[in-house]
Formats: C-alpha cells, sequence, structure tokens
C-alpha cells in the first residue's frame, strides 16, 4: 500500500463467462425462443443468481428433480452435467432433453466410465454434494470414491493398491488438487493420471491471473455466487497469493465501505459464471469512491467456443434459425 499514489483498480483478465458458461446460457436462451417457454432447467443453468434470474424471467423453470417436469415438456441439463440414472429417468418420462453440459464435463464423464470398465478403482478428487460430482460419480458408482481434500487421502482403501486412477472436478483450486494427487501418489504409487488435466483451461487461467495481480493488491474482489465453486477457489487462491484481503460479492451493492479503510490498489476478477456487466458496476462503485485509475492485467486471450447441443442445432436447423 502507498500514502500518496493514486488509489488504482487491477481488473484481471482473463474473467467471467468461460465457453462452457456461454454455451449453457445461449442453450437456454434459444430453446426460450424456439419452443416457447416454459423450458425447464434441472438445477442452475449455471451457478450464478443473476444469470438464473434473468432467464427466470425470459420464462426458464428450474427444478431440483425431474418429477416437476411434466411429461412430454422440454428440459434442459445444467452445464454440470447429470449422471445416467437421470437421462434414464428422462426417457422413460419421455421428456424432451437438451444437453448443455460443458464438454469438458463431458469428458471427465467419458473417462470415469472407462477406468471403470477398465476395472481400475477411481479416486475422484471434488467436493460432495456439487452437481458435476454428483454426475461424475453417476458413470461408476460401485469404482468411485470422493477425496474432498489433501488430508483425506490417508483413509482411502481400494480393492488394489496397484489398479487405482484419479480424476477431478473440473472447477477446483489448481494448487490443492495437486498437493491431493501427490499425496495419492505417495500412497499409490502405479497410480494412473488422467489422460489431460481434468481442471478446465477457464479455471486455470482465472486462478493463474489472480496469482498475478494478488500481490500487488490491498483488496481482491472476486464476483461470483456462494455457490460457484470456480469464485470461491479464487477468493482463496487470491489470498494464498498474496492479497492482503480477499473477498467475494454476488453484486456491487455487497461491497462494504470498511474494506476499503487504508487500501489503495483493488483487484477485480469474477468467476467463469459471472456475465462481465456484474464486474463493470463493481468498477463503476469503485471509481465513485475514488479508485479512478483502471489498469487491465491480461494473462492470455481466450478464444475457445463450443457449438451448441446437437438436438437444439437440429431443430434451429428444421426452423431455418441460426445455429451459432
Amino acid at each position: 500500500m502507498t500514502e500518496t499514489g493514486p488509489k488504482r483498480v487491477i481488473l484481471a483478465a482473463p474473467r467471467g463467462y468461460c465457453a462452457g458458461v456461454d454455451r449453457a446460457v445461449v442453450t437456454v436462451e434459444r430453446a426460450l425462443a424456439l419452443y416457447g417457454p416454459p423450458v425447464y432447467v434441472r438445477k442452475e443453468i449455471v451457478h450464478n443468481q443473476h444469470v438464473v434470474a434473468n432467464l427466470r424471467r425470459q420464462g426458464a423453470v428450474f427444478v431440483e428433480d425431474l418429477a416437476q417436469v411434466p411429461a412430454q415438456a422440454t428440459v434442459v441439463f445444467s452445464a454440470h452435467g447429470v449422471s445416467p440414472a437421470v437421462r434414464a429417468e428422462a426417457a422413460a418420462r419421455h421428456l424432451k432433453t437438451i444437453d448443455a453440459t460443458c464438454p469438458l464435463v463431458t469428458k471427465v464423464h467419458h473417462e470415469a466410465a472407462r477406468l471403470a470398465q477398465a476395472g481400475l478403482s477411481i479416486l475422484l478428487i471434488g467436493h460432495a454434494g456439487h452437481e458435476e460430482v454428483e454426475g461424475t460419480q453417476g458413470e461408476a458408482p460401485a469404482a468411485i470414491q470422493l477425496v474432498e481434500r489433501p488430508q483425506d487421502v490417508d483413509t482411502v482403501v481400494v480393492p488394489d493398491p496397484e489398479r487405482v486412477a484419479w480424476l477431478s472436478q473440473t472447477t477446483l483450486s489448481l494448487d490443492e488438487t495437486r498437493q491431493t494427487v501427490t499425496r495419492l501418489r505417495q500412497r499409490f504409487p502405479a497410480l494412473v493420471d488422467p489422460p489431460s488435466d481434468d481442471i478446465c483451461y477457464a479455471t486455470q487461467n482465472r486462478q493463474q491471473a489472480v496469482k498475478r495481480i494478488a500481490p500487488q493488491c490491498d483488496l481482491v474482489i472476486v464476483v461470483g455466487s456462494r455457490n460457484s465453486s470456480n469464485s470461491v477457489r479464487l477468493v482463496e487462491v487470491a489470498r494464498q497469493a498474496g492479497a492482503a484481503r480477499a473477498e467475494r460479492v454476488d453484486q456491487a451493492d455487497d461491497i462494504e465501505e470498511a474494506w476499503l479503510r487504508q487500501v489503495d490498489t483493488v483487484g477485480v476478477t469474477s468467476g467463469a459464471s459471472v456475465p462481465d456487466h456484474l464486474v463493470h458496476q463493481v468498477v463503476d462503485w469503485l471509481r465513485r469512491r475514488g479508485f479512478d485509475h483502471l489498469v487491465t492485467e491480461a494473462l492470455v486471450e481466450e478464444t475457445l467456443t463450443f457449438a451448441l447441443p446437437p438436438d437444439l442445432r437440429r431443430d434451429l436447423r428444421a426452423a431455418g434459425r441460426p445455429q451459432s
């Protein structure tokens, strides 16, 4: 912190929507425009209260369970994925399904099924109760054990210590996941790695960007909802990387004036399910309080995009509407 310098905001990049979130949100919007409301969505399409509220205003109906969806209605599976049992239930009830699962989550599902078919015990690093974890576990429930923290490794029991593999939730802390894998490998030297890193590119990029700005900041503000795993991880990463303080907010109105005492530099970023206008509202809030020197720290430029779900693209094509 400086005594006389200008009050700064350092805006991290990349931040906000990743390709999987953008695809999922656009999927619901296009489905509403094509089929008309209501379109049902199992769970929150992404973990952001503002996104969910906006889609609800457009006619999306969010449900916790498929039993809440009328027979033959249209239902969208969220970006976090579902288990084979959920897909089977939807088919049995003759629901029209649109799968908005992030392709990077689908990749983990395929890895889980393949490893289980090969007879390996799978140790899934992730958070209990998270929709993504529940969906992945559902691919091979008899073969998968959840490992939430590095210290949980000591209690893992497997039938054959020579036939063990690990996978992870896509939105975890890179550093903590590496610690867990290191401890797993100490216990199980023959541990099989996934073919590629399960923590998604967007999660990694946002964590690396926060690591870059955190040492310069008296305060880091992460925009994101409480149930957003990757947003919560960004707060943890910022603190571990040297930020004097780090806080999560859903919106600018959640910022407390007291956080700005003796603060000259504020870092701002957002989780992968946060629309960028919420970030700019935070920047405007800070500007009105004297933080009028804005600097952007860009780590990489993200260019990845995902096509809309095949069934939706087919129906859009049949209706003569754009498919992207």
